[in-house]
């Protein structure tokens, strides 16, 4: 009996699935991490020894990097691992527009000075800010709620948004809030040369959440992911809440902020929303 040669089709197919599951592996990283091998198989509904695979392919390709899980509880056996994008993985992500976009950067800083790109960083900025007011004004006055419209908003503009509670409910302890963390940031390349787009976007949150939140980490300065702590140890004052409602100056003022030490408020912890 002639058995039929596999076409290419089917020839190819396997490797097409192969390459579209480690990137949405990947992608899910990039969201969530740092996640393990188990919660990548639960959500993404995947055997866990499939998972392992492609993760260590992911790790030979240098595009993830691995961290032991911290844990009180000491058990048997060796500690489970958790997963971030490494640089490469996240360069893995940018476009051929971020090397562009750097490359103008450069240009205007050149020919009009670094006060030019901050002026330009807050436009940006700014307009994001805008829309996000009326989002954020709907959610009421309430720390939380503010917080998770704008981790939907963030979102849905493609920085992988997350929101978790840190220290104690209800404490009037300045370490009390909550951590806002953004596991893709769409001009991270471009901001590692210049900083002024992470301090606009730091002073924009401060505006419109109406607390004075702190960066704890940045994707631009190689962490694998930007963390904010938002603190919820005070109540937002009504006129605050409004004014952040209003649309955004493209000059906002510099938001000045005692250090959180990142002992309480850790950037390299997980964040899951």
């Amino acid at each position: 009996m002639n058995i039929p040669a596999a076409s290419a089709t089917t020839q190819v197919a396997p490797a097409a699935l192969e390459s579209r599951t480690r990137d949405r592996i990947l992608q899910v990283i990039s969201e969530r991490g740092p996640i393990t091998a188990a919660t990548l198989a639960l959500d993404l509904g995947l055997t866990a020894p499939a998972v392992r695979r492609h993760l260590e392919n992911l790790e030979d390709a240098g595009l993830i990097a691995a961290h032991e899980v911290a844990s009180s509880v000491r058990g048997r056996g060796r500690p489970a691992r958790s997963f971030v994008l490494s640089d490469a993985g996240h360069q893995g992500l940018e476009s051929d527009y971020d090397h562009l976009a750097t490359e103008a950067l450069r240009f205007i800083s050149q020919e009009s000075g670094e006060g030019a790109v901050r002026r330009f960083a807050e436009s940006r900025v700014a307009e994001l800010e805008g829309r996000y007011a009326a989002e954020l004004a709907a959610a009421g006055t309430g720390t939380a709620a503010r917080v998770d419209a704008l981790v939907g908003a963030l979102t849905r503009d493609g920085f992988a948004a997350s929101a978790r509670p840190v220290g104690e409910p209800g404490s009037t302890s300045p370490f009390t809030g909550i951590q806002l963390c953004q596991g893709h940031c769409p001009v991270q390349h471009a901001a590692r040369e210049f900083p002024q787009f992470c301090d606009a976007e730091t002073d924009a949150f401060s505006r419109l959440l109406g607390v004075h939140v702190q960066r704890l980490a940045t994707l631009a300065h190689g962490d694998h992911v930007c963390t904010t702590f938002v603190p919820t140890s005070t109540g937002i004052p009504t006129s605050t809440v409004a004014g952040a409602s209003a649309a955004p100056s493209t000059t906002p003022t510099s938001v000045t902020t005692t250090p959180v030490t990142t002992t309480a408020v850790s950037p390299t912890e997980g964040s899951t929303r």
